[in-house]
């Protein structure tokens, strides 16, 4: 168990093909990952977004796509007798895009999101029934 890090091997992790995390955007839109016996729950910071700013979607079938727009210049124009001088806190700039390959033991038609006080919480529920084996054996003839 040493190579492996929450049950995946460790090089697939970081080198692997396709690499779990696929895109980084370099934002700050920061990610947790953990695992529960019933869950994969991610967190991620989302300081200024609402769930309107934030899209979370699945792509071929096990790719979790989380997408933010960071804070709309109109929501700053309103204010017109402040002056601006530094605009650092709270709020992602130039949006986000992660992409996370899940798990094959998910329910992706269960997953649940909900952002409350800057931070998106996804939460991928576990699949508990077992799958059938990659393994097949293939009959071997005297001719094709």
């Amino acid at each position: 168990m040493a190579d492996t890090i929450f049950g995946y091997p460790f090089r697939r992790f970081f080198w692997g093909h396709p690499p779990i995390f696929r895109e980084w955007s370099g934002s700050t839109a920061l990610l947790d990952w953990l695992e529960s016996p019933t869950a994969h729950i991610f967190k991620i910071n989302v300081p200024g977004l609402s769930k309107d700013d934030i899209k979370v979607q699945i792509e071929d079938g096990n790719i979790l796509h989380i997408k933010g727009e960071g804070a709309r210049e109109e929501t700053r124009a309103k204010e017109k007798d402040t002056v601006w001088h530094v605009a650092e806190r709270g709020t992602v700039k130039g949006g986000f895009s992660r992409e996370i390959e899940l798990p094959e033991n998910v329910k992706v038609d269960q997953i649940k999101a909900q952002v409350e006080n800057g931070v998106l919480t996804v939460v991928v529920p576990k699949d508990a029934t077992p799958k059938s084996p990659k393994v097949r054996n293939v009959n071997i003839t005297s001719r094709l």
